[in-house]
């Protein structure tokens, strides 16, 4: 098994294998492997990088942005400034699995194939988004999928996950903390057909997808589809969302599609993680752009033309929605779930209004509330990235989940850890 060899990100392995022939790659009926015919943003405004970026469309693109009416952030609840919000629809953007993760695996797989490996490994945690998006996009592509998983608070969302996860063929390992990770993915390295990705897919690689869907959202802009956010709120855990999502948003205004001026990004971490601090995701979007211009060679002028210093300062972390860490419940998460709850009964009485995307409590609560913090002080629209996919999940059969790793199936039977009931109505104040 080879590790991922970027070597530029924060989270990286290293290692290095030059490219084979994309002759190699075995025809499958149900993906694509030309990302300009598959809509991919960045593709369709650089054709030279399918020409020397392997890739592999998983997702259906372009995904949708909505307006949201929340209740309790209309104008004088709330909602001094009267700003409109908004969600990039990136739950949607597969209805095999949704979620970020497709866009970060579609260069992974590519260069997978491209080489010529059989197998590629995701790591993560218990219910981890990218082990599961893994799995279920693996095979469509052709490949074999496994998953080294660590420990973390069991709840409903991360047991439907695993349970999941149980109902692939994915080749399932665990390691006892994340410090042990490293050593259990360096007991698999006898099989040169097999490739370990890194936490969360996390280089420079995986995070070119998220550039796309920056694009994407700008290009949505220019055909009038939403007015041009002042700031976009993802949650950020691995970065490589949030890394892509900064350099495209200042490449679209490089490439003057819909802004001059990149909105700001906020980030909002999952947990206390050195890892998703600014200067982290600064440094895997700066990596992330010397790629983008490598991989242009002569067409990279417009690349050229973005300072990485701006990057940084277009970049803002609001860390205050952490609760007691990653997996559990925070307040303010908590409270921004209550809120698009209490919108999506209003939209059932409501049939002008469009049913508002769910929260899972890990990713989306978070970065909703970060949304919500944001209000009184919002210089325009306010945008919120929506990671968790929305494509319903099989569930394993108890054979299936007997087979999985003792630890696993002892996880699983704990009860989960249930919401904060002190979590206090939103309060931007």
């Amino acid at each position: 098994m080879l590790a991922d060899d970027d070597r530029a990100g924060p989270n990286c392995a290293a290692g290095g294998h030059a490219l084979d022939s994309m002759d190699s790659l075995a025809a499958t009926p149900s993906v694509l492997r030309d990302p300009v015919a598959g809509q991919l943003e960045l593709f369709l405004r650089f054709p030279r990088l399918a020409e020397v970026l392997p890739w592999v469309v998983l997702g259906a693109y372009p995904t949708p942005v909505s307006r949201l009416h929340l209740p309790a952030a209309a104008p004088g609840h709330g909602n001094p400034r009267g700003v409109e919000l908004w969600a990039k629809r990136e739950d949607l953007t597969s209805p095999h699995y949704g979620g970020n993760k497709v866009r970060t695996i579609e260069g992974h797989f590519g260069r997978a194939l491209a080489r010529g490996r059989r197998r590629i490994w995701a790591t993560g945690a218990y219910g981890s988004n990218h082990a599961l998006a893994t799995a279920v996009h693996a095979a469509r592509a052709g490949l074999d999928s496994g998953a080294i998983l660590v420990p973390q608070p069991a709840t409903a969302t991360a047991h439907a996950n695993l349970r999941a996860l149980a109902a692939t063929t994915c080749m399932i390992s665990t390691a006892g903390h994340w410090l042990l990770r490293p050593a259990a993915a360096v007991r698999l390295l006898s099989d040169p057909a097999e490739v370990v990705m890194t936490p969360g897919g996390a280089i420079p690689l995986g995070a070119l997808g998220h550039v796309s869907a920056a694009l994407e959202l700008a290009a949505q802009v220019a055909r009038g589809e939403l007015p041009a956010p002042a700031h976009v709120v993802v949650t950020a855990g691995s970065t490589a969302t949030a890394a892509g999502l900064l350099v495209g948003l200042h490449l679209a205004a490089a490439l003057e599609i819909g802004w001059r001026r990149p909105p700001q990004l906020v980030a909002v971490p999952v947990a206390p993680n050195p890892f998703a601090s600014a200067p982290m995701i600064a440094l895997l979007a700066r990596a992330t752009l010397r790629l983008l211009r490598n991989s242009l060679g002569a067409d990279s002028g417009v690349a050229d033309r973005i300072d990485a210093s701006a990057l940084r300062r277009g970049l803002r972390v609001d860390s205050h929605h952490n609760g007691a860490g990653y997996g559990h419940p925070s307040p303010s998460g908590e409270a921004a779930r209550r809120l698009f709850q209490e919108a999506t009964e209003l939209a059932a009485q409501r049939p002008d209004l469009e049913r508002p995307p769910l929260l899972d409590l890990v990713y989306t609560a978070r970065s909703a509330a970060g949304m919500l913090a944001l209000l009184p002080d919002a210089q325009g629209p306010v945008l919120h990235w929506m990671t968790k996919s929305a494509a319903p999940l099989a569930e394993a059969s108890d054979t299936a989940i007997e087979k999985l790793p003792r630890p696993l199936r002892r996880w699983l039977a704990q009860p989960p850890v249930e919401a904060p009931l002190d979590a206090p109505p939103f309060d931007n104040g």
